[in-house]
């Protein structure tokens, strides 16, 4: 690979932390694009993401982890496994602590399997800043200096996009000078199929979160684009794990289908820049969550 320019800059940066810490809705702010869904339920995220953010001066592909929490089934031992890789052989590390939550046993559990990367710069950032008062952001930085040492810390929010410009000036300051990674006009690594079930999940995460946000994995069937009609038509199931949780995705006279089907087709109109004819279909897939291989058949793990 050659290098661009003079002194152009490259690398990797991993967003590390709890779940619902901040780090999807960070990625979407530093690339003006929605790619990685979010949502108020842990374990939203459940790939290793990476967006790539390519200026005249530098390559910055940011690698978004699910949040690391204690697992109580197979998939959710994937999805530690997933963000701890994501630490290997990266540039610079940005560990993500709500500026809102009291720094728990799980931060610092997250935090201790950063004292092996001593030569990789760590940046803390205190996320959401917008729901939190200048007291209680002192706080959290206190206490996550006085258990690791930090090349930086940053304040930020990225739903108001406060500070953003500062988290990016700062991550690429620490990059070596390099080669362009990945092509100049590339956003992300991840296949258009693997976003698409992402955004189909998210809706459904937002439309029944307090009866099955665990339980649900989305895959894309089938795929077709009509340029006649600059249509995109996109047939997918919704895999669950109970009868009953079907019936509560289906929904009375189907009405619960429908309203997730209709918000995620607003996403994928926007992503695709085309109309979308989406169908969706839920199926039952006893205890997937237990099935190493149906994990992986989601695209979920380190073995997808």
């Amino acid at each position: 690979m050659e290098t661009p320019k003079d002194h152009f800059r490259s690398g990797f940066v991993t967003l590390l932390g709890r779940p619902n810490a901040g780090k999807s809705t960070l990625l979407n702010a530093i690339m003006e694009q929605k790619f990685a869904i979010a949502s108020p339920t842990a374990q939203t995220t459940r790939h290793r993401f990476r967006a790539i953010h390519t200026t005249d001066d530098y390559q910055l592909v940011i690698v978004d982890t699910p949040g690391v929490h204690k697992p109580h089934d197979t998939l959710g031992e994937e999805l530690n496994t997933t963000a701890l890789k994501s630490l290997e052989g990266i540039d610079v590390v940005a560990f993500l602590l709500d500026a809102h939550e009291p720094l728990g046993k799980g931060d610092e559990w997250v935090i201790s399997q950063l004292a092996a990367l001593r030569s990789t710069p760590k940046i803390l950032v205190i996320s959401k800043s917008d729901l939190a008062s200048d007291e209680q952001i002192d706080e959290q930085i206190a206490k996550a200096s006085a258990i690791a040492d930090w090349d930086s810390t940053i304040v930020l929010s990225a739903l108001t996009h406060n500070n953003i410009d500062c988290f990016v000036d700062t991550v690429v300051s620490y990059l070596p000078e390099g080669p362009l990674w990945f092509p100049a006009d590339m956003q992300t690594d991840q296949p258009q199929e693997v976003i698409i079930a992402e955004f189909i999940r998210e809706k459904i995460l937002f439309t029944v979160y307090d009866e099955v946000p665990h339980a649900i994995g989305v895959v894309v069937d089938e795929m077709s684009y009509n340029r006649r009609k600059h249509l995109t038509r996109i047939y997918a199931t919704i895999y669950v794990e109970r009868d009953s949780q079907k019936g509560i995705l289906v929904g009375k006279g189907g009405a619960t289908i429908k309203h997730i089907g209709t918000e995620a087709r607003k996403d994928l109109e926007t992503l695709l820049a085309t109309k979308v004819f989406l169908d969706l279909q839920v199926k039952v897939k006893k205890n997937w969550r237990r099935d190493l291989n149906q994990i992986r058949r989601f695209g979920y793990g380190e073995g997808a």
